[in-house]
């Protein structure tokens, strides 16, 4: 008996070390982006090479930290104990076509370097706990070029200070179905408010959005609602429909 036991303690093993197996097998790829470019285009160029293609920024500086590990292109983290997120943009996880070029150019931009944040006053944290946030360098957008490298797609996520529509050009991948321009965008916003009426209204901390007779409306903090005229805009702003009220 104590030896039938034993096996079946070890087939329980074995079942356990092959799923773990299958799961990394099947890494994590996130939106599945990925782009064909080499890592050789940046080999030769240096970091004032890439910088002076691009004009200053608009965005603001507001705290500065020196760069100490870059985890993939749209990830790094700073000496500070911050990690950012590059809001707005998404390039290749690791193990998809296009990491390794991605990650590089921002390591030749950032690593071992004092880098500016721009911090998303809409919301400073993904759900991870990074700091979303435009990475400045030298006074230039690292975001942005980014995207009209071709080294990352659109991610738009609402609620955001920033638009990354309007740092991107005709070509730029977007990783979701927010394939409006910056003038529709304007009238998403005209449309819809933090305050007032509409027939739907949207939660900006959960990212859902609800019918206006739905319990949880009345549980959501006032600062949080944002009332919306239709359900098409809504969905073209990122916010998903309530699995309670399904509006």
């Amino acid at each position: 008996m104590a030896v039938k036991r034993k096996h079946i303690f070890s087939l329980f093993i074995i079942l356990i070390l092959a799923a773990g197996a299958i799961s990394f097998a099947s890494a994590y790829t996130g939106t599945g982006f990925s782009h064909n470019i080499p890592s050789s285009k940046y080999s030769d160029m240096s970091e004032s090479d890439i910088l002076s293609k691009y004009s200053d920024t608009e965005c603001h500086v507001e705290e500065s930290a020196v760069c100490t590990q870059v985890v993939d292109g749209d990830t790094i983290y700073l000496d500070n104990g911050k990690k950012v997120r590059f809001v707005g943009v998404n390039t290749p996880e690791r193990g998809v076509e296009g990491y390794i070029t991605s990650k590089n150019f921002v390591q030749k931009l950032c690593l071992g370097k004092t880098v500016g944040l721009d911090i998303d006053d809409s919301k400073h944290n993904d759900k991870y706990g990074r700091t979303l946030a435009v990475v400045i360098v030298d006074g230039k957008n690292v975001n942005e070029m980014l995207l009209k490298e071709g080294l990352a797609e659109i991610m738009y996520m609402p609620p955001s200070e920033f638009y990354p529509y309007n740092w991107a050009d005709g070509n730029t991948h977007v990783a979701d179905t927010h394939s409006s321009s910056s003038s529709s965008h304007s009238t998403h916003s005209s449309d819809s408010s933090s305050s007032g009426s509409g027939s739907y209204v949207a939660n900006a901390n959960t990212g859902k959005f609800h019918l206006t007779s739905c319990n949880s409306v009345s549980k959501m903090s006032e600062g949080n609602k944002i009332f919306l005229s239709s359900r098409e805009d809504a969905i073209s702003q990122g916010y998903v429909p309530c699995k309670i009220c399904n509006p």
